[in-house]
């Protein structure tokens, strides 16, 4: 279905992105459901093709697509082969955005291209036993110690945190 929002470079990267789905991930998806785990080689191959953090300077490895339409046509990729288990739009579209926007000039040079290639895979722990996903209700503290910060609190349900190798953690400062 052509809806006028997307253009041409839209309607190729959704061609894209689809192939890549039906072949990296498809053929896969029962193992992973079975096994609990989506395999980190899928998150590898996203980056190769530039579909992590496709918004992302290109000084860092991104494709400096600034427009939020690209993330939707991945969501509705990934809707369309009913995969919930490859957390690409949390990493990409809630994650990510942390480190690119509030992160220090050494901490996205260091993150920012891993996290782009898939060698680094985000998670997001915001969820809190007595407050849900409530930020308000939120307990967990984090004091600036000076040459790092001190967090206190609980967290649970961790979204992609089984395989994460960085968590953007909430925390009231």
């Amino acid at each position: 279905m052509q809806r006028s929002h997307f253009d041409t470079e839209h309607n190729l990267f959704r061609d894209a992105f689809g192939a890549f789905l039906d072949k990296e991930v498809v053929p896969h998806q029962e193992a992973w459901e079975e096994a609990g785990v989506v395999d980190r080689s899928v998150w590898r191959k996203a980056g190769e093709m530039g579909f992590l953090l496709p918004w992302a300077d290109e000084e860092y490895g991104g494709a400096g697509l600034k427009d939020f339409r690209y993330e939707q046509i991945m969501c509705e990729e990934l809707a369309r082969i009913n995969e919930p288990g490859f957390m690409l739009p949390l990493h990409s579209a809630l994650c990510g955005p942390y480190i690119a926007e509030y992160g220090n000039a050494e901490q996205k040079a260091r993150l920012l291209p891993g996290i782009i290639s898939g060698e680094m895979i985000l998670a997001v722990a915001m969820t809190e036993p007595s407050a849900g996903s409530d930020l308000a209700g939120m307990r967990t503290t984090a004091v600036d110690k000076g040459a790092h910060w001190l967090l206190n609190g609980s967290k649970v349900f961790i979204s992609n945190g089984y395989l994460a190798d960085g968590v953007i953690v909430s925390a009231k400062t």
